[in-house]
Formats: C-alpha cells, structure tokens, sequence
C-alpha cells in the first residue's frame, strides 16, 4: 500500500515539474520566473497591482530614493552652467532653487496617480494620449533613461580617473557604475528601492564636507565673462530651462515605483514627499557647483582641474588628498542611485512600447538599456557639459507637454476622480482613446519646443530673439501650444469616437 501511494506521489511530482519552453525568449521568461520564486526577481512587473496584492514600502522612501538618485556628481556638475552663461552666484542660486521647486512638483503631481492606479507611468498615459500614441511616451521614455545613465556613468569616470591620477580611464569608470547598477535593476522594484533606501545617507554627509571646504572660497562677484541686458535674460532663461527638466524629466516614470503603496494614501503625502525629495537634493548639489563655478576666477588652481574634469576639480577642492581620493572613490558611487531607477523604468518602458515588446521579458530589455548606457558613456565621456546643457533641456520639453495632457485629461475630463477610469482596461486597445488629441497636442507642443528652444546646434527663431545667444523659452511654448490644442482636440475627439 505504502509502495502504491509512494508511486503515485511520483507521478504526480513529474506531471508538476515545469518543463523548460522552446524559444529564446520563452526560455528567458522561464528563468525570470523561476527566480521570481526563488530570489524574488521581479516577473509580473508591467502588470497592474491590485489592491489587494500590494507591499507597501515605508512611505519615506517616495523622498529617499529621489534624494538617492539625484544626489551625485551630475547635479554637481549641471551648478556650473550658470558660470558658464555668465551668470553671477546671486542670479544662479535663486534660478537653481525656483526651476528646481518647479519641474519637481510636475513630477509629485504625476507621482499622485501611481498608487491610485496601481499603473506604470506610461500605462497611465494611455488614458489621454491613447493606447498606440502612447508609444511615443515609452520610446522616450527609454533614450531619457539612456541619456540620464550615460550623464551620471561618465562624471563617475571623471572621479575614477581623477583619484588615480589618470592612470585609469574614464571608460572603466562607465563600465563599473553600469555594471553595479544592473545588477540592483536586474532584481526590480525590490532590489532598486533596497539601495535607494539608504544610498543618499553617505552622499549627504559627503557633499556638507565638500561644502565646508569649498563654500569659503564661493564669490558673489560677476563672472569675468559676464552677461548683461537682454543677453543676460536669454542666459537665465536658458539655465531655468536645463534646471527644470532635470527635475521635470522624471513625471514619466515616476508612478513605476509607486504602484505597491495603498489606494487610500493621501494624494498631498506623496505630493510633498516626492517634491521635496527631489528638490532639497537638486539644489544641495547644483548649488554646491554654482559655488565652486563662482570661485574658479579668483582661483586659478581650482579653475585649471575645471578644465580637466569634474573628478579633478573635486580632488583639488578637498584636502588631504589622500582623503580627497577616499571621497571621490565613494562619489564614483553616486551615479549608481540614477542608474538603477533609470535601467529599471527604461525596461518597463521598452515592455509597454508595444504588445509584441511586452513578451519580451524584463530582464533582456534590462540587458539591452545597459549596453545602450555604455555605448552612450563611452561616446560622449569627454563632452559632459555640452550633454548636460542640451539633454536636460529636451527632457523639460517634452515632460511639459506630457504633464500638460495627462493633468487636463485627469481634472477636465475625468473630473480628478479616478473612478471615471476603467482600469482594468488599461491594455485593451478597443477601450482607450484612439489618441488622435494627445498626439495633435503632443506635436503641437512640439512646434514650441522647436521654435523656443536653445541648443549647442541649434537656436529657434523665437528664442533666438533674446540677446546674443538665444533665450530658452520651448517650455513656455510647450505649455501654451499643448494646454490650447489638447482641450478642443479632445472634446471633438469625445464627442465624434466617444472614447
């Protein structure tokens, strides 16, 4: 008897045993779900996360990661564009707090609709823009996470290359905080929040040290290539527009990270947490770097490392330099907070472009963004600032118009009552808006963007009417020409598709 029910326990465990799938990705989608069970390794990452099923994390982690992610060498660096536009530290500061206030509330309100919905970011975005136009929000959505990484890889080979004086280069650098960053996105949502949890405790107490050393030397005098007049006001418009879209750029991801908190959290918590969370650490870094730019004059030493590189302005900043080296060693570090949070929603991103992209598991998109991150970082290692100057600006652009539909939608439209959202539709096609107002306004918000913006290559015709060098007024422009089409565009839309 005991032979008879041990042999059948055997039957049953082979019928039980999962068998392997042909196919490369099917085989792929097997492991991830294999270490789902195992490890934890996020494999249901696009799917809506019903009330019911949610793991909420502690809700300071809506300020913490975001103080995690942008407390590093790259806001660093973005401070001494004002320097550049010779801009004094008395007009920088305040430019750097106001447009970082600013993009940073677009991201809180976007970040509100996340645990409301249980949606990714580009998910939500179908609602308004239309389940096929929202292709358009996920394909960007990716190279922004691609410029972000390769920005915050390279100033972290400029610190590597700096504390060994040279003797390794910057591409080891990209190769090494790429490296570390997939691994953490590699697991999902768990692992990236793990590390962003506590990451920015360190980079905290090291930018106050760096403070104290650098902040005596900070001067309120004017550049020596100062600006003035209407040349002046084209520059400080331009510095507002790269601020705020450092700050901006993450409204199209935010909600990715969100989707585990309860329905009933309060809307003003997540606001204020997310808001602020970007905003203290932006402006702790980018005013750290205007004050640096503002004392390179007066000090020729620190303005010959400038001209070497972010890393080498950093080593000569602190003093000893055996402690200096130990420092820039753990900013080289910095970059990886960004990078997970960006190698995570770019993946998610590339899974929503389409339904044929969403059977391709998380991991290979993972796998794919990294490469693209190294190719980037590696190309562009020795031209920092100019990307800086130019990606950060693109990314305010279109986050303004994207912000813009999305809001409309939501209040206008939809009453600001998420009840008026079928949810549970969110990958049907036949029951989201066909999109043809989201993307009209989309486009529309685009022809401000080429108009009123101000490029290393290019300068529009309307931003090129402030001053000498152009005054970067496309956010301006996005913000009317989106608000002024998207509202008849959909009311039409409404009434003549009914959807």
């Amino acid at each position: 008897m005991d032979e008879e029910k041990s042999a059948e326990l055997n039957v049953t465990a082979i019928e039980e045993k999962p068998v392997k799938p042909r196919g490369f990705f099917a085989r792929i989608r097997y492991y991830e779900e294999l270490m789902d069970r195992k490890m934890g390794i996020e494999s249901h990452s696009l799917d809506r996360v019903l009330p019911e099923a949610r793991n909420p994390p502690n809700p300071l982690v809506m300020a913490f990661m975001w103080a995690s992610a942008t407390m590093n060498i790259s806001c660093f660096s973005t401070g001494f564009l004002g320097y550049e536009f010779g801009l004094s530290l008395g007009d920088s500061i305040p430019i750097i707090i106001f447009a970082t206030l600013l993009g940073a509330c677009v991201t809180g309100w976007c970040a509100t609709m996340g645990p409301g919905t249980g949606l990714r970011q580009v998910a939500i975005s179908r609602y308004s823009f239309g389940f096929y136009p929202s292709s358009v929000i996920a394909a960007l959505n990716v190279v922004e996470q691609l410029g972000w990484s390769s920005v915050s890889c390279i100033t972290g080979g400029l610190a590597l290359s700096a504390v060994s004086d040279g003797h390794v280069s910057i591409v080891v650098g990209v190769v090494i905080i790429a490296c570390i960053s997939l691994m953490f996105s590699f697991i999902g949502l768990r692992g990236v929040l793990l590390y962003e949890k506590y990451a920015w405790i360190l980079f905290f107490v090291i930018f106050m040290i760096i403070y104290g050393m650098a902040a005596p030397h900070a001067s309120l005098a004017p550049p020596v290539t100062a600006v003035s007049g209407a040349t002046k006001s084209g520059n400080a418009l331009s510095l507002v527009g790269v601020v705020y879209g450092s700050s901006a750029s993450w409204s199209s991801i935010v909600s990715d990270f969100y989707v585990h908190y309860p329905v009933d959290t309060p809307k003003i918590k997540v606001f204020l947490y997310t808001t602020l969370g970007i905003t203290i650490p932006t402006c702790i870094g980018m005013i750290l770097g205007a004050c640096v730019g503002s004392a390179l004059d007066t000090n020729p030493k620190w303005e010959a490392a400038y001209g070497v590189g972010m890393g080498e302005i950093l080593k000569t900043i602190m003093f000893p330099e055996g402690f200096a080296k130990f420092i820039l060693v753990l900013l080289v570090l910095s970059g990886i907070g960004i990078n997970c949070i960006a190698i995570y929603a770019g993946a998610l991103s590339a899974q929503l472009f389409a339904p044929p992209f969403a059977k391709v598991p998380r991991m290979f998109w993972s796998f794919l963004v990294f490469v693209g991150i190294l190719l980037i970082g590696i190309v562009g290692r020795n031209h920092l600032l100019a990307v800086l100057q130019n990606f950060l600006s693109l990314l305010g652009y279109w986050n303004t118009s994207f912000f813009v539909i999305v809001f409309t939608e939501h209040y206008y439209f939809r009453k600001g009552n998420l009840a008026n959202y079928d949810l549970d539709a969110w990958n049907d096609s036949s029951r989201m808006p066909l999109g043809l107002a989201g993307l009209t306004a989309f486009l529309c918000g685009a022809a401000g963007w080429i108009v009123g913006m101000v490029e290393t290559y290019y300068v529009g015709a309307l931003a090129d009417m402030i001053g000498k060098s152009g005054g970067d007024i496309a956010n301006e422009l996005a913000l009317v020409f989106t608000s002024i089409s998207f509202l008849p565009l959909r009311m039409l839309e409404l009434k003549y598709v009914g959807r």
